[in-house]
């Protein structure tokens, strides 16, 4: 016969000298008096901690111990079992191969628990270990996440139908209509009132893009929060063409023309705050796939110094803008928050004062204030016609989307040089890299480096999450990775993963900034057409903070992890 929890608890605890005998004994009277699982007794009195008792079950039951906030688990796996019976056994499964289960648990010598999922699943059951607190956050984010099937978002709504916060509207017509008043008539279609609330849920996730994908059998939703994607639900497939229609309808699209891309926005109103979202979708083998972006206008009107740089680039930027003219670039990959702050500056440059332009493809945020132009290659309207046609219109400041030709670049340049203060993005690695990009185009040299004020490449870094951060340890060889050298006495820190975060252990992101002012002798260095290694050496030794290093200040300040300035910076 199997020896029971108590007696392989008691025989190990006696080993590993992790409490008194004193200790033990008290537990074990404990238990006799009032019964219940010895090694829960042992946790509720302090005697051990809750990672040591799961480790001691490890070894002693030569069981595999599982970190579950660094594991992901497939939804399909989690739909096994009911939640009301993952909660009940302290479990949750992790993964199946062949007629096999695996079962995280808390107590993995719960026969009745073991036997009662093996005839509940059909699967044979192989135990393994993790923290009842791992198992709890397991079980609180994936079955969070089941719980927003087509079903239940169904009777959510018939019950709180006089409490939805949402209100749609198409950006195209004047003011907003009130959603939550057509909601209440009873021919409305569920269907409405499903788009509804997944964006609604998107929005307190803090999701800045919503993916609405048709699968063979199925329709996923994904948000994306913190840049990475994260599984949200499915809906049944039947249902697909009737959503897709719906998010054509609030974007303003033709909803009978499924074969080629479209493009339109809409906009929401939730808890008296508004929230555009730029809708793409796209035809797919199994139907139209749909990304809505959403742009929160509220972001752009807290200023530069809110958006988490370190004040010795803040400082450098803050500089460059107050220049009555030239041109300034802001670098950097697609989703490193480029937008954002060309966004910030001029909605921080909008006084009565200002004749401020823009010129995108598409227009992102709508502000006040600003005269916004979209391009339309279909008929000719390109960067370059629009800014030609811009110039006439004696602007003050002007906000390219991007730079993607010589022509559009040479006339930048130009405008810059005859009193226009001109903002615009590229898509290069780092500050340095704008340059000789702009000299590919076939930008001469000169006109480079007269325009010039100042360019910033930036990247997005998440913050680590406050609620289960803690202390780690750096390996020596990470270090040397990095090539920075620090003190002995450095701590670094990292989240260990719960319900606030969704067990990644980050919450929030940050921008983190890379400088290059253009001073006197870069412009000589441009005009004599050194490499772009050769202008960041001497910049570096004058001053300038690399992205490494800023985004490694803010791991040595706990802002965020060395794993994460590893993922946002190259090597230098």
């Amino acid at each position: 016969m199997a020896a029971s929890l108590k007696e392989r608890l008691l025989e190990a605890l006696g080993d590993s000298k992790l409490l008194t005998d004193e200790q033990l004994t008290e537990a074990v009277a404990a238990q006799k008096a009032q019964g219940g699982n010895l090694g829960a007794i042992l946790l509720k009195k302090g005697f051990i901690k809750e990672k040591d008792l799961a480790v001691l079950l490890s070894s002693s039951l030569n069981l595999p111990m599982l970190n579950l906030s660094r594991f992901s688990i497939n939804p399909d796996v989690v739909k096994l079992i009911p939640e009301k019976t993952a909660k009940q056994y302290h479990v949750i499964p992790i993964s199946i191969m062949g007629d096999n289960l695996t079962l995280c648990m808390s107590d993995p010598l719960n026969i009745f628990a073991i036997d009662d999922i093996k005839v509940l699943t059909n699967y044979n059951i192989d135990p393994v270990i993790s923290t009842e607190k791992e198992i709890a956050d397991a079980i609180h984010n994936y079955y969070g996440a089941e719980s927003t099937q087509l079903a239940q978002i169904l009777q959510e709504v018939k019950e709180a139908d006089e409490n939805e916060p949402l209100e749609v509207a198409n950006t195209e017509e004047e003011g907003v209509v009130d959603i939550q008043e057509a909601t209440k008539q009873s021919k409305v279609a569920p269907i409405v009132k499903v788009v509804n609330l997944m964006v609604a849920e998107a929005l307190e996730s803090r999701a800045s893009d919503i993916h609405v994908e048709p699968q063979e059998k199925n329709l996923r939703i994904r948000y994306r929060v913190d840049g990475a994607l994260q599984e949200a639900f499915s809906l049944p497939k039947k249902d697909q063409n009737a959503i897709i229609t719906r998010l054509k309808i609030m974007s303003g699209l033709d909803i009978t023309e499924w074969r080629i891309p479209q493009d339109g926005r809409f906009r929401i109103r939730m808890r008296e705050k508004e929230v555009d979202f730029r809708v793409s979708i796209l035809p797919t083998n199994h139907g139209g796939k749909v990304v809505m972006r959403a742009l929160d206008k509220s972001s752009l009107s807290i200023g530069l110094d809110k958006l988490g740089y370190l004040p010795q680039p803040l400082k450098l930027f803050e500089q460059a803008i107050t220049k009555p003219y030239g041109m300034i670039l802001v670098t950097g990959p697609t989703g490193s928050g480029k937008s954002t702050t060309l966004y910030s500056i001029i909605t921080q440059l909008n006084t009565n004062e200002k004749n401020i332009v823009t010129i995108e493809d598409p227009v992102e945020y709508q502000v006040d204030g600003i005269t916004q132009i979209q391009v339309n290659p279909s008929i000719e309207f390109t960067f370059s016609t629009g800014l030609r046609s811009i110039l006439r219109q004696t602007p003050d400041i002007v906000l390219i989307g991007e730079i993607r030709d010589f022509e559009t670049a040479d006339i930048a340049i130009k405008a810059s040089l005859t009193g226009q203060l001109l903002f615009s993005t590229l898509h290069t690695n780092d500050a340095c890299g704008a340059i000789t990009r702009l000299m590919d185009m076939g930008v001469e040299p000169f006109l480079v480096a007269s325009s010039l004020v100042a360019v910033a490449a930036q990247r997005l870094c998440r913050k680590i999450c406050e609620n289960c951060k803690e202390p780690y340890e750096i390996t020596p060889a990470v270090l040397k990775r990095l090539n920075i050298k620090t003190s002995k006495d450095a701590t670094f820190y990292h989240g260990k993963g719960c319900s606030k975060c969704s067990n990644t252990g980050y919450h929030g992101r940050m921008g983190t900034l890379e400088v290059l002012l253009i001073d006197d002798a870069i412009r000589d260095l441009i005009i004599k057409g050194k490499s772009s290694d050769e202008i960041k050496e001497y910049a570096v030794a004058n001053g300038m903070k690399t992205l490494r290093e800023n985004a490694f200040k803010k791991a040595l300040s706990g802002l965020t992890t060395i794993e994460e300035v590893l993922r946002i910076t190259t090597e230098e």
